[in-house]
């Protein structure tokens, strides 16, 4: 806290009209002790970012969204299109593309390559195909399965209906989209309830749903080793979690499961599953909803 004073005092703006307390002592001023009157002032005006040290003016400009850092270059442009912070954008935004990767030009610009990254996801959530033919063509993205997969996985901003719709045409992507996730110690509803929310649930049982429970059921039991479960056993279980949603969770379904129905059911299409474990999952369908709820993001 000592060295920002002093920087302030370098470039002459006083720390009580900074902070909005009266020092007075500055050379009492420092890391572990402070001298200051009981009142509080009132500060006049903030100070101009460009009279602050650089350090001090980034640390401000970097709370600010792309929109706001675009409106504050209008006053101070050498300072908020500083690339550090345009590359934080982007990685916030975007976790992992192909060029953060590459050896970039002289005349690369982060806040360009955030403005085709923002392009780019508005796309994919109109046209996913389109998206990522934006992508590359722009050669900002590489057109490999686990490439694409990142970005999916990474990219805050794109639709899980929309990457549903992609992948059910990819089923390459799909594969490598589901080794990414990390389901260990996760309980098995909540697990399957996260994907979903990633990548929508295909609203009709067939060949897409069945790939997708066939990878997740693996990827869980990879992440999950010592769970005594094995790869067919989770690959019932989501489905009988799957169709308990739809029976609790309709309100076209007048005679609801009862828990224990779910678990003689259960048990007896999974032997090693015990009863506890069976109403246990029953529980959460209960209490927390659907493993596959409805995606509103695009409504």
């Amino acid at each position: 806290m000592g060295q920002v004073i002093r920087r302030l005092q370098e470039v002459g703006i006083r720390p009580q009209d900074f902070l909005g307390i009266p020092i007075t002592d500055y050379a009492r001023w420092d890391d572990r002790s402070i001298t200051t009157a009981p009142e509080m002032n009132t500060i006049d005006r903030f100070p101009d970012l460009a009279d602050l040290p650089p350090e001090i003016s980034l640390e401000v400009l970097s709370h600010l969204d792309a929109t706001d850092l675009c409106l504050a270059s209008c006053v101070w442009s050498h300072l908020a299109n500083d690339e550090f912070l345009w590359q934080g954008l982007c990685r916030s935004c975007w976790g992992s593309v192909t060029i953060y990767n590459r050896t970039r030009q002289d005349d690369f610009s982060f806040k360009q390559l955030f403005m085709l990254l923002d392009e780019a996801s508005l796309t994919f959530n109109s046209d996913p195909f389109a998206g990522i033919n934006y992508l590359t063509s722009k050669n900002i993205l590489d057109d490999k399965p686990l490439e694409i997969a990142k970005f999916l996985h990474t990219t805050k901003r794109l639709w899980p209906s929309k990457k549903l719709e992609f992948v059910q045409k990819r089923p390459d992507v799909l594969e490598r989209l589901v080794q990414l996730q990390n389901f260990q110690n996760q309980f098995l509803p909540n697990a399957l309830r996260k994907f979903f929310k990633e990548v929508s649930a295909p609203r009709e049982r067939g060949d897409t749903l069945t790939f997708m429970i066939e990878n997740f059921s693996q990827r869980f039991c990879a992440c999950n080793p010592k769970l005594g479960l094995s790869k067919d056993a989770v690959f019932v279980l989501c489905f009988s979690l799957i169709m308990l949603s739809v029976d609790l969770c309709s309100p076209h379904v007048k005679n609801k499961m009862s828990k224990r129905e779910f678990i003689k059911n259960t048990c007896q299409a999974v032997s090693e599953l015990s009863r506890d474990l069976a109403g246990h999952m029953y529980d959460n369908i209960y209490l927390a909803g659907h493993v596959a709820p409805k995606d509103f993001s695009n409504s």
